[in-house]
């Protein structure tokens, strides 16, 4: 059974930085896009970035050159580095993963990120 548990959301002021990890267990992982959605109160979970089995990136506009997703496949575990967090950025922020070949997707249990003075 595949697993996806997401650490290091917390409370941060605006401008400054975090760092998401989501660890994954099962064997999906280097045959997976990783990546990361959030969803903020009353609005849809949106797309923030994903990284496919080969390395490659794709963001939404709105994280464009603040957020770095990244995957160590040697730990399963994939990485979003946050920078100059804006108010905007508040939301619970899922990881993703979605198997290449069967399609398969997969949901950690969130992981909330404020951003507030």
């Amino acid at each position: 059974q595949v697993q996806l548990a997401e650490s290091g959301g917390g409370l941060v002021h605006p401008g400054g930085s975090l760092i998401l990890s989501c660890a994954t267990s099962g064997t999906i992982f280097s045959r997976a896009t990783m990546g990361w959605y959030r969803q903020a109160p009353g609005k849809q979970r949106e797309m923030v970035a994903l990284t496919t089995s080969t390395g490659s990136a794709d963001y939404a506009d709105s994280i464009k050159g603040r957020f770095t997703i990244s995957r160590d496949n040697a730990k399963n575990t994939v990485y979003l580095q946050m920078n100059s967090l804006k108010p905007e950025d508040t939301a619970v922020y899922y990881c993703y993963g979605r198997h290449t070949l069967s399609q398969t997707t997969y949901w950690g249990q969130g992981t909330q990120v404020t951003v507030s003075s």
